[in-house]
């Protein structure tokens, strides 16, 4: 007999969504504690949970770090053996057990109390150990789990995780969190590279840069925009102040012209009054500038107009801004 895969994946979405529903009623006054409790904390936010609560406590932690809550994660059974030492009377626990009776959480409670820390638990047990010990509650019980046997945790860690981002996005919220901030801890992802990558970053400066004198023969200043290979040049008097820029635009313009390229002047079929940036924009603006105006290409230039550096819309991909 062929197995329904379709018919089971949504039987389980429908349990879990059922079980996430419940937790609306739960945000109450225990959450706003908790919420309060961590953050006010002086230290970090030890997460630490075993087994399947254990993964799930390990992201929560990972998702606290990177949205303004310090925090990390302790593994229950190597708190007993050292890893303790990594907790603070500054810190704040937060413990996750569905059965609120895991060995290896409740052997550690005495010591935490001893230390002073405050201890915010998820449980499924309100009348558990771990719930009956802890300064908060927060209540992560379901009616049933995904797996039909009712053994392997789904719905629990499920509603476990939600309750996290939950604790997540309103210390967030309350904080004030911004892009900037998430982009620091994020420097490697694409919306760091966004808010963080300036234009100096990137730009090709010094001899890299294509320019030619005002007065230079078309022919020259063909030669070098493909020497640089960025689709342009700018035209700069003797103290390198700009006067103008030429494109591959401009060329095909001048083609179309029929222009002789020996004989005439740059400055006759250069763009003048073009579009500059300065060297500590944001990437990301840059890029802004180039899609609305529709261009590849931008020069950079000090307060006094001298050319200081290019930037190129390949420079931009290279760097993961777009």
């Amino acid at each position: 007999m062929k197995n329904n895969y379709t018919d089971s994946a949504k039987r389980t979405i429908e349990i879990e969504k059922e079980a996430i529903a419940l937790l609306h009623d739960r945000i109450d006054e225990n959450f706003e504690l908790a919420c309060d409790l961590m953050s006010s904390c002086k230290g970090r936010v030890i997460v630490t949970g075993m087994g399947k609560s254990g993964h799930i406590a390990n992201k929560i932690a990972a998702t606290l770090a990177s949205t303004g809550t310090p925090s990390f994660f302790v593994h229950p059974g190597e708190a007993s053996h050292g890893d303790l030492g990594m907790i603070t009377s500054n810190d704040v626990i937060l413990a996750i057990s569905n059965s609120g009776n895991t060995s290896e959480i409740t052997t550690i409670i005495p010591l935490i109390k001893r230390m002073g820390a405050p201890l915010i638990s998820m449980t499924g047990k309100s009348d558990s150990t771990l719930a009956l010990q802890s300064d908060v509650n927060l209540d992560i019980s379901i009616k049933e789990e995904a797996c039909p046997l009712g053994l392997a945790p789904t719905s629990s860690t499920t509603v476990t995780l939600v309750m996290g981002d939950a604790l997540a996005v309103a210390l967030l919220e309350s904080k004030g969190f911004s892009e900037q901030d998430f982009a620091f801890s994020h420097p490697g992802g694409s919306l760091g590279k966004k808010l963080l990558l300036t234009i100096s970053d990137l730009m090709h400066i010094g001899s890299r840069i294509p320019r030619v004198k005002t007065g230079t023969p078309l022919s020259e200043g063909l030669m070098e925009i493909t020497e640089k290979g960025l689709g342009l040049t700018a035209v700069v008097d003797h103290d390198n102040k700009l006067i103008g820029l030429f494109t591959d635009g401009d060329l095909r313009r001048s083609i179309d012209n029929q222009i002789n390229f020996k004989t005439t002047s740059i400055d006759q079929v250069m763009t003048t009054n073009c579009k500059t940036i300065h060297s500590d924009m944001l990437a990301a603006e840059a890029l802004n500038i180039m899609e609305q105006n529709k261009i590849t290409g931008l020069l950079v230039t000090t307060t006094d107009n001298k050319v200081v550096g290019v930037v190129h819309m390949h420079d931009l991909i290279r760097a993961g801004v777009i």
